[in-house]
């Protein structure tokens, strides 16, 4: 099989590489469809190496077709589906641990269903996991036209919270309000601070951290919890520990490719329980903004690093 792999100067290269061999609990998915994320473009920096285990080459989500699976496997031969992965994508073949695999939600194309597991099963795991929310709480959202950021929107609106969020766009602001989101708030031009002020919020999902989190994160409800999933903003803060305590905030740090197989597995299967058909029945949107032949992953990254994209970039073979 071919697979993206760096060359000595992070170039992707097209490049063929063994066909995986998949262990007893493991299944063979001859891949259709790869979106991308950012920790692909710091993997391919250098600052986020796969888990122990999983192929060198970037790819935490795709869609295609099961080729081989275990005799006593949910999955049979030629069955269309998606799955989260710890890397390796960006290839024409993955062997997954096969409770990391979900079907392809009736309806959507391979293209929409690669574009779900890794946002959807992180803002799952964060929204409802780590900060338990329930209807009527506000949520703030930092980087809402990310994919991960639209995917946090839908979950919280279909959860009945109101919903703050940043964009650095105009363009992006209509788009977050098109799906929901109460409260836009625009990066360059809007005071964050003074916004949180007026909608002060009970849960926080924050990939950017830095500076901002210790002027905001006092701003929160009473009992509100701040969960960092990404520093992309920074990784030092300055915190009023005495109003944190005094208010009992909680500041959670949490990520989804650190956890095991069998963790992983159980939020998909929750995941797929309680969200699957809200997907065939459109009350859920896979939201992918451009694709790009596997091949020219380059320009795929170059789309994600000029900020360009309005949801998920997906790679895709013929």
């Amino acid at each position: 099989m071919h697979a993206v792999v760096l060359d000595e100067k992070r170039n992707f290269v097209w490049t063929e590489v063994p066909d995986p061999v998949p262990g007893p609990d493991e299944v063979v998915i001859d891949i259709r469809a790869a979106a991308l994320n950012r920790a692909d473009l710091l993997q391919r920096a250098g600052n986020y190496p796969p888990p122990p285990g999983w192929p060198e080459w970037p790819g935490l989500e795709v869609a295609g077709v099961i080729s081989s699976a275990p005799a006593t496997s949910r999955w049979k031969t030629g069955d269309p589906v998606c799955a989260l992965l710890g890397g390796g994508g960006y290839a024409e073949k993955v062997k997954v641990p096969q409770q990391m695999v979900l079907p392809v939600p009736a309806g959507l194309t391979m293209v929409e269903a690669a574009a779900l597991p890794e946002v959807f099963a992180t803002a799952f795991l964060n929204l409802h996991l780590e900060a338990g929310m329930k209807a009527g709480d506000t949520v703030f959202i930092q980087a809402g036209a990310s994919g991960l950021g639209l995917a946090a929107i839908q979950l919280a609106k279909f959860a009945g919270a109101k919903v703050i969020t940043t964009v650095g766009s105009g363009e992006k602001a209509e788009f977050v309000r098109g799906l929901g989101a109460d409260v836009v708030i625009n990066h360059r031009t809007d005071d964050l601070e003074a916004a949180l002020d007026a909608n002060p919020p009970d849960i926080a999902l924050d990939c950017v951290g830095g500076a901002a989190l210790g002027r905001c994160i006092n701003r929160m409800a009473r009992y509100g919890r701040w969960i960092v999933i990404a520093t992309l903003g920074g990784e030092k803060t300055e915190i009023d520990l005495d109003l944190f305590f005094k208010r009992g905030l909680r500041l959670i740090g949490s990520t989804l490719r650190s956890r095991t197989p069998e963790m992983k597995g159980r939020i998909l299967a929750a995941l797929e329980k309680e969200y699957w058909p809200a997907f065939s029945s459109g009350r859920l949107r896979s939201v992918v903004c451009r694709t790009v032949p596997m091949r020219e992953a380059d320009e795929a990254h170059r789309i994600l690093e000029r900020r360009e994209n309005i949801g998920k970039v997906v790679l895709t073979l013929d």
